[in-house]
């Protein structure tokens, strides 16, 4: 007899309720194959996106998820130990083939991070590209160098308070933003220096703040204030654009003479399975454990309620990362 999982299948693009649980095939790994128990998973607007038809690359029927957290149900080739706690993202997670809305999860050996944590799982399961995010973006995106001055714009997003904690570590001098006046203890107390109310604009006091302007700018709004971040900074600084809280992927009139300053450059950060693998994932754990990156928890849901937590990302109401336990163990929680 076939053994089966539930998971979460999108047939068709649409709304929220078209995320649908069903049972599904349990997958079987091959040798350079791991098959992992999911216990968590994070919920990612690239997601949101596919589920509203904007990924046209994207075959359904299809399980979303582009990223997972569990403990490694079989590893044919050896290359880990069954038991032993796990993190995947990206890859083709969730568009090539199937992803980690399910109970189950079989994906290529080379994007498996182990780690020793005993963090809960809606933390854990919270960390994988949302770790991945902010330091690639910081890193590789940025090229954040000791001393410089770093505007991150979405300063209260899961994302800019992590960037904020690595980036103080990294003896960054740190202003963030929010829409919210009372987001200034929040990314105080992930490491930034300064806070700012962001009403749109926010270049001229960024320029006030520091001499002609911040180093570089971690954008995670979007294209809405893309050109105003550029404007914050000083040449020869960079502007990356690493996340869009907002909804508009693109500009309606562009015009790159008028919009990028001289010297200054625009960069983009999507992320994959080498920064995956190449960044400090247990390092970065141990500090979440030990409370010196800060985790913001915007809500935790059941595995059924999938379609309850797709529209609360959808209302850009959660304050914070979604997270969605699978196995029945964490339901309470």
């Amino acid at each position: 007899m076939t053994k089966t999982m539930r998971a979460v299948v999108i047939r068709e693009a649409g709304a929220p309720e078209v995320l649908r649980i069903e049972h599904r095939p349990l997958p079987v790994p091959n040798a350079e194959q791991v098959l992992i128990r999911v216990e968590a998973f994070g919920l990612n607007r690239s997601e949101m996106f596919t589920r509203q038809g904007h990924s046209p690359d994207v075959v359904f029927p299809r399980i979303l998820g582009i990223e997972a957290a569990g403990v490694v149900a079989a590893a044919p080739g050896g290359q880990f130990d069954a038991g032993e706690k796990v993190a995947t993202v990206m890859g083709g997670m969730g568009r090539d083939f199937d992803g980690g809305y399910a109970e189950y999860v079989c994906v290529p050996v080379g994007q498996v991070r182990s780690f020793r944590s005993p963090l809960p799982w809606h933390m854990l399961g919270a960390l994988p590209e949302m770790l991945q995010t902010a330091w690639g973006a910081l890193f590789r995106g940025l090229r954040l160098q000791r001393g410089e001055r770093l505007l991150i714009r979405g300063g209260t997003t899961s994302i800019g308070l992590a960037a904020a904690a690595i980036a103080k570590a990294h003896g960054a001098l740190i202003a963030a933003t929010s829409r919210n006046p009372l987001g200034e203890a929040v990314v105080r107390g992930a490491g930034a220096d300064h806070f700012l109310v962001d009403k749109g604009t926010v270049a001229t006091a960024v320029r006030s703040l520091w001499n002609g302007g911040a180093d570089k700018v971690l954008e995670l709004i979007g294209t809405g204030t893309l050109a105003d971040s550029l404007a914050a900074v000083r040449e020869p600084g960079i502007v990356c654009m690493t996340g869009m809280v907002g909804d508009r992927w693109s500009f309606a009139d562009f015009a790159p003479m008028d919009v990028i300053p001289t010297g200054v450059s625009l960069a983009t950060y999507s992320g994959g399975v080498d920064d995956f693998m190449a960044m400090p994932f247990q390092s970065l754990i141990d500090r979440v454990e030990s409370g010196t990156l800060p985790v913001r928890i915007g809500k935790i849901f059941k595995f059924d309620d999938i379609v309850e937590a797709h529209r609360l990302m959808e209302s850009n109401q959660a304050g914070g990362k979604i997270v969605v336990l699978t196995q029945e163990q964490g339901s309470d929680l």
